[in-house]
């Protein structure tokens, strides 16, 4: 029987809102372990509606259960992963990117200068946060303007993992500025009816976030928290990786 709705958001939907946005912003790293327990604790709330918030974010492929079961782990991060999720996106934004060159409006111009203009800002200032977010804008603005809200609703439905590799790329490289050129380009393609040029500009642009994202900033290796990664405990003491590492390779030696 349908009844009144309460006017307050759930609290499930708060709890998940919370650590979903923990675990997009990297507050919650790629491989990191918690518990039901030390989860409802720092929000302040009890163990159910953190176990319900929690079954939401195993379906969206956001954590996962440690191998003895005994907690969770932020899921990992994987180069292969990367790797598809952007193969997808290069697809999307490409078809994306061509539908709206197809149907260029003139007031297109402003608004996409006005989000590259608070893109450069972003960087400038060094605010990983709001760059994230003005790059999710630009893309939405995009795909929006295409008129296709299937290519949109597709879009956001693996924004999720995009935006947690970025936050990981910007953590190590703290800029973005090749790639608000990149979009500047495309938005000067699509404003001019440019078909070809902004959907091949579109892909070449997934193309190129995705190698950065999987070499980082210094060319060290890929994204944080891949398949074989040791899990990321909160609060880790200074030094503890490093003994670790020493750890494993004495226990490789004696085995050998």
């Amino acid at each position: 029987m349908l009844r009144p709705l309460a006017h307050e958001p759930d609290l499930v939907d708060q709890v998940h809102a919370s650590l979903l946005e923990a675990i997009l912003s990297g507050e919650l790293e790629a491989g990191e372990r918690f518990t039901q327990e030390g989860l409802a604790e720092r929000l302040g709330v009890s163990r159910q509606p953190v176990m319900q918030a929690l079954r939401l974010l195993r379906l969206q492929g956001l954590v996962v259960d440690t191998p003895n079961r005994r907690g969770m782990r932020v899921a990992p991060l994987d180069p292969a992963f990367v790797g598809w999720l952007y193969q997808l996106r290069a697809a999307l934004d490409s078809a994306a990117a061509r539908a709206a060159a197809l149907r260029p409006r003139p007031e297109l111009l402003a608004e996409g200068e006005a989000i590259v203009a608070e893109g450069l800002a972003a960087n400038a200032a060094g605010d990983l946060a709001r760059l994230v977010q003005a790059d999710l804008r630009f893309h939405l603005f995009v795909y929006e303007a295409s008129g296709n809200p299937l290519l949109l609703e597709s879009a956001r439905h693996y924004w999720h993992h995009t935006r947690r590799a970025m936050s990981v790329y910007l953590r190590r490289a703290g800029t973005m500025r090749p790639v608000w050129s990149e979009h500047a380009a495309i938005l000067e393609a699509i404003v001019a009816g440019d078909v070809e040029t902004a959907a091949r500009l579109s892909h070449e642009h997934a193309a190129s976030s995705v190698q950065m994202l999987l070499a980082g900033s210094d060319g060290s290796g890929p994204v944080d928290g891949g398949a074989d990664a040791p899990l990321a405990k909160p609060r880790s003491k200074p030094g503890t990786r490093g003994a670790n590492r020493r750890a494993r390779s004495t226990t490789k030696r004696r085995s050998a």
